[in-house]
């Protein structure tokens, strides 16, 4: 990574650990009320994923730890990474609480292989708003490789580059039409923000609201897999979201949340299956 990347990761670092206690204190978490971390699955992420008892799951940027939980709840021996101190405390501590073995180490991803002492994984996964976090998708794909045992499996599920594109959500007066606000092809160069709230209803943001986003097409990501010798095996494209990003979204039998026919119908979410 080129300084500058270093700096901005160090903001990231900082801003995550700013929004911990803001996220452990929100009703979109709502850890103060039931864990239920199966609820930020699709269940075609388990369709793919397959079998995970007696498995070793790497969970790549698990900020809460509350999707690697279910890992564990399946059976599996669970490892959760995470850049930030705080978050990889707090995740510690559910976890504690909740009876449930699960282990978390704190270090940038570009770093894991070292961190986790090389040490090779049947699955990794990561998860939803994470990729977006990292300039470089080649040097993430070769550590993902590095992570897994010959035949191990990646498994990520994200907002898709579609969703991005529109923004995290409209200006004020903007409205909530569906309008291209951003670029869906990355430039290969962050776009900052900086913010008191963040996508949760917790309180606002106590120090560090610096943060900074790479934006990645489809094409990026598979290219930097196949680049780094993984095999794409499947991917998904889904029209529903864990939450309603937009107020007129209708619940789905599935608990998810879908646009009204009368919208388009536009990927908002993909899954991606990878082998080494």
């Amino acid at each position: 990574m080129t300084d500058e990347h270093v700096r901005m990761m160090r903001a990231n670092q900082a801003n995550w650990d700013a929004r911990t206690p803001v996220h452990l204190a929100s009703r979109f978490y709502g850890l103060d009320t039931s864990l239920d971390p199966e609820r930020w699955f699709a269940s075609w992420e388990w369709e793919d994923v397959g079998e995970l008892a007696g498995r070793d799951v790497l969970h790549l940027q698990c900020h809460l730890g509350t999707e690697t939980i279910a890992f564990a709840h399946r059976g599996a021996r669970a490892v959760g990474l995470d850049i930030s101190e705080a978050s990889v405390k707090a995740a510690a501590d559910i976890a504690g609480r909740a009876g449930v073995d699960v282990e978390y180490v704190r270090a940038n991803v570009y770093d894991a292989v070292e961190a986790l002492g090389g040490r090779r994984f049947d699955v990794v996964y990561t998860g939803k708003g994470a990729l977006c976090y990292l300039p470089d998708l080649d040097r993430w794909a070769a550590t993902v490789a590095q992570l897994l045992r010959p035949e191990g499996r990646l498994y990520i599920a994200e907002f898709h580059p579609l969703l991005n594109s529109l923004g995290p959500k409209p200006a004020e007066g903007e409205g909530s039409a569906l309008l291209l606000r951003h670029d869906y092809l990355g430039r290969g160069t962050a776009v900052h923000r900086s913010g008191r709230y963040t996508y949760t209803d917790g309180p606002p943001v106590q120090g560090a609201t610096d943060s900074y986003e790479w934006m990645h097409g489809l094409g990026e990501v598979v290219g930097a897999l196949v680049g780094a010798g993984l095999r794409i095996e499947r991917l998904r494209e889904s029209d529903e979201l864990p939450w309603p990003r937009w107020p007129e979204m209708n619940r789905t039998p599935s608990g998810w949340w879908r646009l009204p026919d009368s919208s388009p119908r536009i990927p908002l979410l993909y899954g991606l299956l990878a082998r080494r």
